[in-house]
């Protein structure tokens, strides 16, 4: 395969219904063979249920319930974005690689942290709790530290492209306090630019793509606004289920 160049679309706190339908475009703009990665935070702290939960799954914890809450076009549990560094990954059909891109980001992101003196290692198997939240569930190839997740991914396939996004927990929320972070289970007050800068090296080792920081394109920024207004925004989409 010959050299990637990979966009690097800069950092921004968004909230849930932005934050989605940008990784949505992200994904549209991998069909005209643009290979993208991006960070992002929450402006507020947001539930986000994957594609084919209920809605209703929200009502299992008051805390749940009284959070804002978007569906996220990829499959999963539940997930609680407050303290966290979330990524999304978007790529043509030409950058599918031998090895699983869900196996290898998290290798990626293991390296970075580790690299970053946050001992975590990849789950061997698949373990779920009775819990609808994602990171009390993992599976093979998750990040854990101690016994605890701190680094899962879910993808979505469309016309041979791939999007898969992701989040590292860096700190509880006390919207769900039973799931620990990197600080509570180390003591590192780990940034979300430390942790981005960490991972993007590692990106850029493992791959040896090039990469270049270039924002969103205007017709992009037009159909992530469109898509806000006539999709992640609308009761029809988020209580589909």
């Amino acid at each position: 395969m010959e050299k990637v160049t990979c966009r690097l679309v800069p950092f921004a706190l968004q909230d849930g219904p932005h934050n989605m339908a940008a990784d949505e475009v992200l994904l549209q703009s991998a069909q005209s063979g643009q290979a993208s990665l991006r960070f992002y935070g929450w402006t507020e702290a947001t539930l986000s249920l994957g594609y084919f939960q209920a809605s209703a799954t929200r009502e299992s914890d008051p805390k749940l319930l009284a959070l804002p809450f978007v569906r996220r076009p990829t499959g999963g549990a539940t997930l609680v974005h407050h303290h966290e560094l979330t990524y999304a990954l978007a790529l043509p059909e030409a950058c599918r690689t031998g090895e699983p891109w869900l196996a290898r980001m998290h290798r990626i992101i293991g390296a970075a942290l580790n690299g970053l003196g946050v001992a975590c290692r990849a789950a061997s198997k698949q373990e779920k709790e009775h819990s609808v939240l994602c990171f009390q569930q993992y599976t093979s190839g998750d990040l854990l530290l101690g016994g605890s997740k701190v680094a899962g991914s879910a993808q979505r396939r469309q016309k041979g492209c791939l999007l898969q996004h992701g989040a590292v927990l860096l700190r509880a929320s006390p919207h769900a306090p039973q799931l620990p972070g990197i600080l509570e289970q180390t003591g590192r007050d780990l940034s979300p630019g430390e942790c981005q800068a960490a991972i993007v090296q590692e990106f850029l080792t493992d791959t040896g793509w090039e990469m270049y920081v270039h924002p969103w394109a205007r017709r992009e920024e037009e159909m992530i606004s469109q898509l806000v207004v006539k999709k992640y925004s609308c009761r029809d989409w988020n209580n589909k289920r």
